[in-house]
């Protein structure tokens, strides 16, 4: 697989020869939104709306006191990765009320970059759950919030029960850098899976 650039060097899309589907998952509040934000090399689409009294009871804002905002539907981005890989990048709402949507956004994904957050760990087991019924890959990545508890990455591994093979990383979904390295890990783990080939 070709060396990946830093974040300066950016390639033309008619100069890339092949684009793969990856979703960015997780939680209610893991920082989806903000993760395809900041790695996208075109303007982020978002569906984010705010959240109304009408989700009162329904989404648990425990530990996410500044949340005002919720994804409805999904976000998307892209990022060029190399000569011979771009990235299109779907997140996923994270409510539960909206999960019967994900069935769209899994068509034609390759595998998913789920953020986790160690504030609300057990949060993750339904989405981990989506992804192992359909046998989907998937990697994790600990999403570093200010103030957040931290932990060694395989104490993370124990906690959600994770196999040796699942791509296991942190990043802090503000931070371009540290979270194009994530999505480098988990591409180089789909390269070597043989989920994308003819990539060099």
């Amino acid at each position: 697989m070709d060396s990946v650039l830093s974040s300066e060097h950016l390639y033309l899309p008619g100069t890339v020869t092949r684009s793969a589907k990856i979703l960015v998952a997780g939680h209610f509040g893991a920082g989806k939104t903000t993760l395809v934000s900041s790695v996208s090399e075109i303007p982020p689409l978002t569906t984010e709306e705010p959240i109304t009294q009408a989700s009162a009871g329904i989404d648990d804002l425990a530990g996410l006191p500044r949340k005002t905002e919720t994804t409805v539907a999904f976000d998307f981005g892209r990022r060029t990765l190399s000569p011979s890989l771009a990235l299109y990048l779907f997140g996923t709402p994270g409510q539960s009320r909206f999960t019967p949507f994900w069935e769209h956004l899994f068509n034609g994904a390759l595998g998913a970059l789920i953020l986790v957050d160690t504030r609300r760990l057990q949060d993750s087991d339904t989405v981990l759950g989506l992804f192992e019924e359909r046998g989907l890959p998937f990697g994790i990545a600990v999403n570093q919030f200010e103030g957040a508890p931290r932990y060694d990455l395989d104490e993370i591994r124990g906690a959600l029960a994770l196999d040796d093979d699942v791509v296991l990383t942190s990043c802090d979904a503000r931070d371009e850098a540290s979270c194009i390295h994530a999505l480098i890990a988990f591409a180089e783990y789909l390269h070597r899976a043989s989920r994308l080939e003819q990539l060099s």
